[in-house]
């Protein structure tokens, strides 16, 4: 079985204030393939994006530190090297794209600029051919008149024109991981579904894996093979997105999945929008156990005395893996019976 593209291995991450330490990641292990795309959902403070930027070293420091685990990319651990040899993977064979191309965008340079310096950095391209292939990637992404519009400033295009154009930086020196953070969140929901399939449409073309960071599971549901669900800084379940949709096992998960209205149109279909009672932990001070066990209706004892393992699923798909002590495919049969 050939190596992961991407191995982290319990990484940990807090940040130091004046009223203590906040956990913000607490031990968090995955893989992912090359040609994989991975979704990660969860709300405000799960840990999500946070992971991301400290693997990549681009927390301030202080206050942030990262306090345990490994990084492994393509077999190297990002997080024992140098500031140096990471700016060589950055934004080289690990692209990324901020959620609001507004302030990502340096709004007094030329996209033309923005999009070369990195070319010039990682390929060694001259300014020729830099912004031949700067035209190119405008191209790529579907940006009109493209070579016209290459000396224009960010604020002379729409939004979602801005993300396309973060997009071509991402893709700039053809990474083969691309880190989205968040970057449809700014957008309306038909220019959402725009840069979703464009996204889609240069993964085929490019083979590049994806992890795609996310609140909204619309978006997960239609652009990611994997699905990982976070929450207090933990992975909390994870699987292939058709089985976590279908056969969700950790009542975090089914409060999200049940927060989603119903667009069938059916009166049968019509229901009350579930909200998920009470609000996250202090991530200063968290709680025994499992995080989400004070907002979670199925918790039993050893829920609040105990954080449960990460692991496979009892009879569900193979890689759907759930940290809960409780069988939630059984409550929710009893919960229907009663």
């Amino acid at each position: 079985m050939t190596k992961p593209l991407l191995d982290v291995r319990d990484l940990a991450v807090a940040f130091d204030t004046d009223g203590g330490a906040v956990h913000a990641v607490n031990g968090v292990s995955y893989t992912l393939r090359e040609g994989e795309t991975l979704g990660i959902v969860g709300e405000s403070g799960s840990g999500k994006s946070v992971h991301v930027l400290a693997m990549l070293g681009l927390i301030p420091r202080p206050p942030g530190r990262i306090t345990g685990g490994q990084v492994l990319f393509e077999g190297r651990d990002l997080l024992a090297l140098k500031e140096r040899e990471l700016q060589k993977i950055r934004g080289g064979a690990i692209g990324f794209v901020f959620q609001d191309p507004m302030s990502s965008l340096n709004p007094g340079m030329t996209v033309a600029a923005q999009i070369v310096e990195p070319l010039r950095i990682h390929l060694g391209l001259d300014a020729r051919g830099a912004r031949a292939r700067a035209k190119d990637l405008l191209d790529l992404v579907r940006i009109p008149n493209a070579a016209a519009r290459l000396d224009q400033y960010p604020h002379e295009f729409s939004g979602g024109q801005r993300q396309r154009v973060m997009i071509a930086i991402g893709l700039s020196c053809r990474p083969k991981l691309l880190i989205a953070d968040e970057a449809t969140t700014a957008l309306d929901v038909t220019v959402q579904a725009e840069i979703v399939a464009l996204v889609q449409e240069l993964k085929r073309e490019l083979g590049m894996a994806i992890i795609w960071i996310t609140h909204d599971l619309g978006v997960v549901a239609g652009i990611s093979d994997t699905v990982q669900v976070m929450y207090a800084g933990r992975i909390l379940e994870r699987g292939p997105v058709d089985d976590i949709f279908a056969d969700p096992r950790n009542a975090y998960t089914l409060g999200l999945l049940r927060s989603l209205p119903d667009l069938s149109g059916s009166r049968a279909g019509r229901r009350r929008l579930h909200q998920i009672e009470g609000a996250p932990p202090d991530m200063r001070h968290l709680p025994p156990g499992d995080p989400f066990a004070p907002r979670n209706a199925f918790a039993t004892p050893r829920c609040r005395a105990e954080m449960p393992p990460l692991s496979q699923a009892h009879g569900a798909a193979p890689g759907h893996l759930v940290a809960a002590w409780y069988d939630l495919p059984k409550l929710l049969a009893a919960e229907a019976v009663r």
